[in-house]
C-alpha cells in the first residue's frame, strides 16, 4: 500500500491507483459527482494515468484476462458504470433539493435566477451540456444536480448520462494505455517516468477552456430573470 507523504499526493492519480486500485478508482469516480465533494479530486488524469496501468489493475483483482483490450475494455466499463450511477445520484439530489432552493430568498452566495439561466441552458443546450461537462473538471461534479434543479427529463438525463460517461471513460483509459504502448514502441519513452508532466497537461487542456470562457466570455443580459415564476 502506497504510504501518504503530503498533500500533494491527494492530486496524484498514481497514489489513489497505488493505495486503493480498481475499487479506489471507483470510488472517485462515483465520488466526484455523486458526494457533490468530489471536485477536488483527480478525474481526468486519473483515469488517463489508470489507463496507463489497466493491465496491472485488472490482473491484481481479478486475474488478468491475457489481453491488453480485454482488460482494459473492463477497466473502462467499470468505470463508466461507476460515472452513469453517480450521475444518477446526483441527478436526484438536485430533484430533491430543487423545491427548496426555488423558495430560498437570494443572498450574496446564492442568486435564484441562476436557476432559471440553468432552466433555459438545459431546454436549449440539454444533451451536449451532459455530455461535455464530463470533460470539464469542477464543471462536470455541479451538472448533475443543477440538471435535477432545472427538472430535466430524467430519461433525456440518463441517456445523456450514458453516452458522456461512455465516451469520458473509453477515450481517456484507452488513451492513456495505448499512448503508453505508442511512446514505447516507437520511441523508448515509459510514460509511467513521465506522470507529473502529463498530469500538468491534461489539467492545462481540460481547464484551460473554462478559464478562457470565464476570463474572456462575453457577460449576458439577466435582467429577464427577474420576478420570473416558476412554471
Amino acid at each position: 500500500m502506497e504510504d501518504f507523504n503530503s498533500w500533494r499526493d491527494l492530486l496524484n492519480p498514481e497514489f489513489y491507483i497505488k493505495m486503493g486500485g480498481f475499487w479506489l478508482i471507483l470510488f472517485i469516480v462515483f465520488a466526484e459527482t455523486g458526494l457533490f465533494v468530489g471536485f477536488f479530486l483527480p478525474g481526468d488524469s486519473l483515469l488517463f494515468v489508470s489507463g496507463i496501468y489497466a493491465v496491472d489493475i485488472i490482473k491484481a483483482t481479478f486475474g488478468s484476462t491475457g489481453s491488453d483490450f480485454l482488460d482494459t475494455t473492463i477497466l473502462a466499463s467499470c468505470v463508466a458504470i461507476a460515472a452513469i450511477i453517480g450521475n444518477e445520484v446526483g441527478y436526484y439530489f438536485g430533484v430533491k433539493a430543487g423545491p427548496a432552493l426555488y423558495k430560498k430568498q437570494d443572498t450574496m452566495l446564492f442568486k435564484k435566477k441562476y436557476l432559471y439561466q440553468a432552466h433555459d441552458f438545459f431546454e436549449k443546450h440539454g444533451a451536449l451540456a451532459i455530455i461535455m461537462a464530463r470533460f470539464l473538471p469542477v464543471v462536470r461534479t455541479f451538472t448533475p444536480i443543477v440538471a435535477g434543479i432545472v427538472k430535466m427529463d430524467k430519461r433525456e438525463f440518463l441517456r445523456d448520462n450514458v453516452i458522456g460517461a461512455i465516451l469520458w471513460s473509453f477515450i481517456l483509459i484507452f488513451a492513456g494505455h495505448y499512448l503508453d504502448k505508442l511512446f514505447q514502441e516507437q520511441f523508448g519513452i515509459n510514460l509511467k517516468e513521465k506522470l507529473e508532466l502529463i498530469i500538468i497537461i491534461i489539467v492545462l487542456v481540460t481547464t484551460l477552456p473554462v478559464i478562457i470562457k470565464f476570463v474572456f466570455g462575453k457577460k449576458e443580459d439577466h435582467s429577464k430573470y427577474e420576478n420570473k415564476d416558476l412554471d
